[in-house]
């Protein structure tokens, strides 16, 4: 089967389909992407699938631990979140790429509203999934479109910049400066750097790619010119040759943990080490719904009080990047995604994820690019994934204890600085520098609360929308009768705005002038722009002239007729308005409130 086809099949079946019974084989393989791959699965695809699970492995594991300590949990809080959504995206994604786990901006926020206390953030992922859901089942995907492309690139921008204060706060403070004096470092007193006592990759060793165009072309795998699985047709069946840079990540953090090692041997540790990790599964229980301290019980109003303004931060940042990166990945590698089913498997992921303590997850950009460059083919490789980390907490864990906080620091530092597309500046600044300000404020914002630089920049993108909803432009023709007709719809932010266009061009003129208003483009108003026209109607019957609509679409012009505006008259050209204007015999409107209900009228309003 071509890559195309099947991508159509899996991918796009889910938002284009007609409408079907919510029991029929459609809707349930629009609800269950699965069954449109499954049945077509391959040894080959198998192949391709465990390599790149095997590679994202790889890459979570470490990561997982350095984002636990910017959340400010204990480590084994970033294992217990990184393998649910593995295995939920596997039923429910609709993206082959999209990894779900912890994210270095979802752990920025956890920190702030949890407290660092895990009860608050396995709690904090419990409501934020039951958001998502029902966001899902209310099909508000679509609100993401509110704030615009520059809001969302500059989202991870903050997060990427090493000098960000957060992460200075919790993961990247790479030395203990206040213990590391010269009596117990001899390198500080002038034999050298501490800086060269850990291993750092360097940019070019980084297991990720940027998030940007020409990035993601290089991430495209085979799988564009298979013709069908397992083809001889095929050139290329293997993985790209970068397939083995996620491997790097664990090697780094292997080696400066046996750096550690060693040094605990000699009886000096230079480093700050990652400590005791809880050893095994997590247990399967409900999420906490209230927690015991020493001054007595915190009851569940309380905690959400407490989690604040968290409950909305939290599930929209995960709809938003989550959803950013499966269309980023779908647009580059020729598929259609449905962004509802991926609201519902995340929403789904941070629910049951509450359930083996998990904090809250989204999409990850950088492992996302991880699974693309490593040729994976469909949302199987994250079984592999899933498993690896499960291997890691029930073996392993006791081997994270010499890991250097210094290490996890690096890993996070090359996860999320090539995120930053420091181009967009320019590109912006080329096409359209209104749309900086969105840009701008989101990272400036988020150097001193990283919340209020998500907040104040989709603020800012509905402000803009907004704007641009309240003033609509209009095209005004002169002549012996006024035309004026909206660029765009009408709706109410911009009644007044018409309102104030109109008064002044045609009545505040001496003398008052008919005018005919143009609704070509007008396919929907809502009933305060019925009442707004309405007291123009007024209004110009006042002044002894007419006001006149040309163009009505069908839904625009049943409102209107419902609403038994007086004086409303309506024509099917501008021509026959203009002729009617100027008094012109044998024309006549198709309606006013005195004529006796036309049969037309009576369909429109039956329609």
């Amino acid at each position: 089967m071509p890559s195309s086809v099947l991508g159509q099949a899996r991918f796009s079946s889910p938002g284009m389909a007609p409408n079907t019974c919510c029991c029929s084989p459609a809707a349930v393989q629009r609800r269950l992407p699965i069954l449109a791959w499954l049945p077509n699965y391959s040894l080959q695809w198998l192949k391709m699938d465990f390599i790149a699970g095997l590679s994202v492995g790889l890459t979570v594991v470490p990561q997982a631990l350095a984002y636990a300590e910017v959340a400010g949990l204990p480590p084994q809080y970033g294992l217990y979140s990184a393998f649910m959504g593995c295995f939920v995206y596997f039923f429910l994604g609709t993206s082959r790429d999209v990894t779900l786990g912890p994210t270095a901006i979802m752990s920025l926020l956890v920190s702030f509203y949890t407290f660092h206390e895990p009860a608050y953030a396995v709690l904090l992922a419990f409501l934020s999934g039951c958001i998502q859901l029902v966001m899902g089942v209310l099909h508000l995907d679509s609100q993401a479109g509110c704030v615009t492309h520059p809001f969302l690139a500059v989202v991870s921008a903050p997060q990427s910049h090493p000098s960000h204060p957060s992460q200075l706060t919790h993961a990247l403070i790479l030395w203990d400066w206040v213990e590391l004096g010269p009596a117990r470092c001899p390198l500080l007193a002038g034999q050298g750097s501490c800086w060269t006592s850990f291993p750092a990759p360097s940019l070019k060793a980084s297991p990720l790619l940027p998030l940007s165009p020409s990035a993601l072309d290089r991430s495209r795998t085979c799988w564009d010119c298979r013709t069908s699985p397992g083809s001889s047709s095929c050139k290329c069946t293997t993985p790209s040759s970068g397939s083995g840079r996620p491997a790097r990540s664990a090697l780094v953090v292997s080696f400066a943990a046996l750096v550690a090692y060693s040094f605990e041997v000699t009886g000096y540790q230079p480093f700050i080490l990652t400590g005791e990790t809880a050893e095994g599964l997590p247990p399967v229980r409900t999420p906490p719904f209230s927690m015991t301290t020493a001054n007595g019980t915190i009851s569940f109003t309380e905690m959400v009080q407490d989690m604040g303004a968290g409950l909305a931060v939290v599930p929209l940042m995960g709809l938003l990047e989550s959803i950013a990166v499966a269309k980023a990945f779908a647009s580059q590698n020729n598929y259609r995604i449905n962004a509802n089913q991926e609201l519902l498997a995340i929403g789904l992921t941070n629910v049951l994820g509450s359930l083996v303590s998990s904090y809250p997850v989204t999409g990850s950009f950088g492992r996302t690019a991880v699974n693309a460059q490593s040729g994976v083919c469909t949302p199987a490789g994250g079984l592999v994934t899933g498993v690896l980390v499960l291997l890691s907490l029930d073996y392993l864990t006791s081997l994270f204890y010499y890991i250097p906080k210094s290490a996890l620091a690096a890993v996070i530092i090359m996860a999320v600085a090539p995120l930053f597309d420091t181009k967009i500046f320019g590109t912006l600044w080329r096409v359209k520098r209104l749309d900086l300000l969105p840009l701008c404020v989101t990272f400036l914002l988020s150097f001193w609360e990283m919340q209020y630089g998500i907040l104040a920049g989709a603020l800012v993108s509905l402000l803009m929308l907004l704007h641009s909803a309240a003033r609509p432009e209009t095209k005004v023709s002169e002549g012996p009768v006024l035309v004026l007709q909206p660029a765009s719809g009408l709706h109410f932010p911009a009644v007044e705005a018409l309102q104030e266009e109109i008064l002044s061009r045609a009545l505040e003129v001496s003398p008052p002038r008919c005018l005919v208003l143009e609704c070509t483009h007008v396919c929907s108003i809502d009933y305060t722009v019925v009442l707004g026209l309405g007291e123009l109607l007024e209004d110009f019957h006042r002044q002894g002239v007419a006001l006149a609509f040309v163009g009505l679409q069908v839904p625009v012009l049943r409102v209107l007729l419902s609403a038994d505006l007086k004086g409303f008259q309506y024509f099917s050209t501008l021509e026959e308005a203009e002729k009617y204007l100027r008094q012109e015999p044998g024309t006549q409107p198709y309606n006013t409130r005195e004529d006796s209900t036309p049969e037309h009228k009576i369909a429109l309003l039956q329609a």
